[in-house]
Order: C-alpha cells, then structure tokens, then sequence
C-alpha cells in the first residue's frame, strides 16, 4: 500500500516531467483522425459508395513554388506538437499497472433513500462490478460482499458494527491484493482511511472504468480523453495529501523562493496541462467536423448506433455492413472511439453507420464529459439505433440509463422522438415478442430480423433526410443516367428499346433533384 505522501512524491515527479512539455502553446496538427470509414465491394450498377477515409495522418500539399524554409519550419513545429503530445500522455501517477490483483468486490446495499435504485438489485450490481473485473486482464475476483447501509457517502460507508464484520472478513481471506468498493466514486480521505482499516489498495468505480479505458485506448483521441478524466482526481488527491503533509509538517512550503507553495505549484502545473488536453481535443473536434463536412457534401445519411456496454451494437454493424475486418469483442468497454462504416439499405441506398462507445450505470459525470468530444459526433446524425440486450436481466435500467445520457447531450428533438430501438439477443429467449411499441426484435449474431431492421432505417432516413423516390424517364443517348448514377442512388433501369428511352427508378435528395430539373428540364419525372 501507498504510503503518506507517497503519491505526492510521485505526482511531483510526474508534475516536473509535464512542467517541461508545458513551455509554450502549440497546435496538434499531427494527430490521427478518429473516425475510420470503409467501404464494402460495391454492388453491381447500384450507385456510387463512399469512398474510405482511413485513421492516417492529414498531409499537407505543397505547391509547386511553395516556400521550401516554411515547409521545415511547420515540419520542426509538427515534431515539437508530437513531443509535447507524447509528455502530455506520458505515465500517470493513477495508472494501475500491469501486476495482477486479487479482488474482493464490496457492494454497499442501499435499502431505502434517494441513493437506492428502484430499477435493479443489488445481485445485479454485483454481477456488473465482476463483469468489469473479468473485463481486465490478470484480475481476478476471489469474493463478494454485499451489507447494508444507510449512508454510503459517509467517511467509512457502512455503520460500525457493518464495518467491523466487513473488515474481519476482508482479514480473513487469503491473497487478497485489493478491494472493489462498487461506488461511483468515493472521495481521498474515505479511500485512505479504508486502505488503512483493511491493509490493501480499494478501487471505486471511477478508478476500475478508467483502467479498461486505459487498457483498451488505441487513438490519441482516446487517450487524450482519458488523460483529462484524470485531472478531477489528480485534483482531489493532491489536495488531500499535501493537506495531510501540512498537518504532518507544520505550516506551508514554499518552493525555492517562487513565491508558491508546493500545492500552488502542482494545481498550476494540473491547470495548464488540463488546458493544453482540452485545445488538443478542441483541435481534433475541428478536424472531424471536416470530415463531417466531407460526408454531408456527399449527402451520405448517418447512423449512430448506441447502446449500453457490450450490447452487441458492433456485431449489429458487422452483420448490416458485411465488413469482415470488424472484430466484435465480448468484453466492456471494447469500443472506445468513434468509427464509421458504410453499409447499403435495400433500395441499395450507401449510408454510414458509426459505432459509438457503450454506457454503463453509475458512470461519473467528469468520466461522460471528458468523452463529450467523441459522443458529439451523435448530434449530427440523421438517426440513433438503440441497441438493448433483451436477455440482460437489467434490460430496463440499462436502456433507462442509455436515454438519460442521450438526453444530457442536448441532442436534437427530432432524433430522440426518431429512434429506432432494437431488441438484440433474441436467439437466447425462446418466442420473443417486444412489448414496447415500434421496437424490433432482432438476432445480430444469428441473422433475425435484419432484413426488417434495414427496411424501417430506410423508410426513416427517407423522413428525416427529405430524399425523393423518383421515376424518371430519360433519352438513352443524352447524359441524364451518368449524372443519375453520380448524384443519386438507382434502383431500377427500364429500358423502352423501341424509342430510345428507359424509365429509371432513383432515391435522390432535394438539392440533387433541383440540380438535375435545372440541368434537364425537359425531362418526365413522376414522385413515388
């Protein structure tokens, strides 16, 4: 266990080491997109799909006269931004390591009050807690403890005599390295009192998720959303270690004549590294909608499909798209960042599907808003997909949660009242029927009910979009069915041999369909 003082001394070195990539304020030209779109092979005749936008870096073009110093100097720049981003994401002083743990989960039973959750029990919250564990690699749960509690705010939780029982427990099982006290964040001073009482390391919530987040974080995007998770936590130990310092010692220390205290120094040093995160995720928000601004000027509709953790919503995609290079896992937390993919809709219609990172209950609010980045690219869809795992036994807390965080986003009206919500897993729960309105009942992994999951996205990405079905009857030798084939999707070329002529069926939006009635005004057009 950590001794006073230690993680000071520790986020003093870690604070010595940022205070030098912290000199001057750079740009983050260098970092990768985020969102990855590929296309599937392309059906025979059926359009034009989207083309691949890969997570490579942005490259600049130079022209052919183009100021050969600039270029060095924004090269030198792009090299000084990596460094810096680099110590930006260097170790953290939080960060758990690779050793293995041994954990006994706590579960704080609240049995009546505003803390209780009238949506689950307290079994299930502990199979959650295990699942989170089971999710890290060399952890392993050796037991797990539910008592009762009125308050679990308070500084050791759970009332005296809960607490006596609980700690002669703990004592009594062998190997244990840590405890998991299933709360969403518990404060420094609870932390080092129970780490005292009990002898070992105690995670809350907060820290576990954090870990697989670190754990599971491929993109720069990602890590330099975790890395500003940290800075509340950062915050709150510093606080409560350099007060405990203060008691130890006497008085506060001044560092070498600066001026500062000890404590001033380093909530400088968190302050401005909390500021070079935000402007490098401010810079990467720019770049993405750029590539928003690439799509919507192909007029692609977009799906954001969402869901609770491990939901299946990446099996749902692989199965939609047929892309093979998804690789679903059975884990939470698997997907961290946003991805895009394209698909087709039965009227062979090209659209993108991104895959969003799951929720889970309990998640803290510093944890959701540090990933407000990631979540934003969700306002700008044409449609939400909610994705439930019907054979979870808190299918209702989980959706309930999932509607709460889409809500605290500020999300437009029109896509929380078109929602489609779809009912995954079917295949374990023999005659399945939703019994909420209008939701689909579906098999991901085995195939069911796809083929009407696709039909409905299509009949509401119609609605939301203002695409046309058409049918439109053109002169075989003229350029009308080249421009079709570019600017629209076609569905069904007729051709009338006799004439010259062929009636084609196509999905096309309004400012497409203005286009081509300026371009071809002479030209038959019948709206479906």
């Amino acid at each position: 266990m950590m001794g006073p003082g230690r993680l000071s001394q520790s986020l003093l070195l870690w604070c010595q080491r940022a205070a030098a990539a912290l000199g001057a304020v750079r740009s983050a030209r260098a970092l990768s997109a985020a969102v990855r779109l590929r296309a599937p092979q392309r059906p025979p005749g059926k359009g034009q799909p989207p083309r691949a936008c890969g997570r490579g870096e942005w490259k600049r073009v130079a022209g052919a006269g183009g100021d050969k110093e600039e270029e060095e100097k924004e090269e030198k720049e792009d090299e000084d931004d990596e460094s810096e981003l680099e110590e930006l994401l260097g170790p953290s002083p939080l960060a758990l390591g690779p050793d293995a743990q041994r954990v006994v989960i706590v579960h704080p039973d609240v049995k009546w009050g505003p803390k209780k959750s009238p949506l689950t029990k307290a079994e299930l919250q502990v199979a959650e807690a295990v699942a989170l564990v089971d999710t890290l690699q060399n952890w392993t749960v050796l037991d797990k403890i539910i008592i009762p509690t009125k308050n679990p705010d308070k500084k050791f939780v759970f009332g005296k005599g809960n607490f006596q029982v609980l700690t002669e427990k703990i004592k009594e099982l062998p190997h244990v390295t840590a405890v998991f006290l299933n709360v969403e964040r518990m404060s420094s001073v609870t932390k080092r009192e129970l780490e005292d009482a009990w002898g070992v390391k105690v995670f809350d919530r907060y820290t576990v998720v954090l870990h697989i987040f670190r754990c599971n974080a491929r993109t720069k995007e990602a890590k330099l959303q975790i890395a500003l998770a940290e800075i509340p936590l950062l915050r709150s130990n510093l606080k409560n270690e350099v007060s405990q310092l203060d008691q130890q010692r006497g008085g506060s220390r001044y560092i070498m004549g600066s001026g500062e205290t000890f404590m001033e120094t380093q909530t400088r040093i968190l302050k401005e590294k909390e500021l070079k995160l935000r402007k490098a995720l401010e810079k990467l928000r720019r770049k993405r909608c750029l590539l928003r601004t690439q799509r919507k000027k192909r007029e692609f509709p977009i799906i954001s499909v969402m869901g609770y953790t491990n939901c299946g919503k990446t099996t749902l995609i692989k199965a939609l798209t047929g892309e093979a290079e998804l690789q679903p896992r059975d884990q939470l937390f698997a997907t961290l960042d946003i991805t895009a993919h394209a698909g087709y809709l039965p009227s062979h219609m090209a659209v993108i599907y991104v895959d969003t990172i799951g929720f889970l209950t309990d998640l803290p609010h510093n944890l959701v808003e540090s990933f407000s980045a990631t979540l934003e690219e969700v306002a700008y869809s044409d449609l939400i997909v909610h994705v439930r795992d019907i054979t979870h036994p808190d299918t209702i807390l989980q959706k309930a949660t999932v509607l709460s965080v889409l809500k605290n986003l500020n999300l437009p009206n029109h896509l929380l009242d078109s929602m489609v919500e779809v009912h995954n897993k079917v295949d374990l729960i023999e005659r399945y029927k939703p019994t909420e309105e209008n939701a689909l009942a579906i098999s991901a992994l085995c195939g069911h009910g796809l083929e009407e999951l696709k039909e409905e996205i299509e009949k509401k990405i119609l609605t939301m979009t203002g695409k046309k079905i058409l049918t439109v009857n053109i002169n075989l030798e003229g350029p009308q069915l080249s421009w079709l084939y570019k600017e629209a999707t076609v569905q069904e070329v007729e051709v009338m041999p006799e004439d010259g002529t062929a009636q084609v069926k196509v999905i096309i939006s309004n400012s497409a369909f203005g286009k081509y009635k300026n371009l071809f005004p002479n030209s038959k057009i019948c709206v479906l």
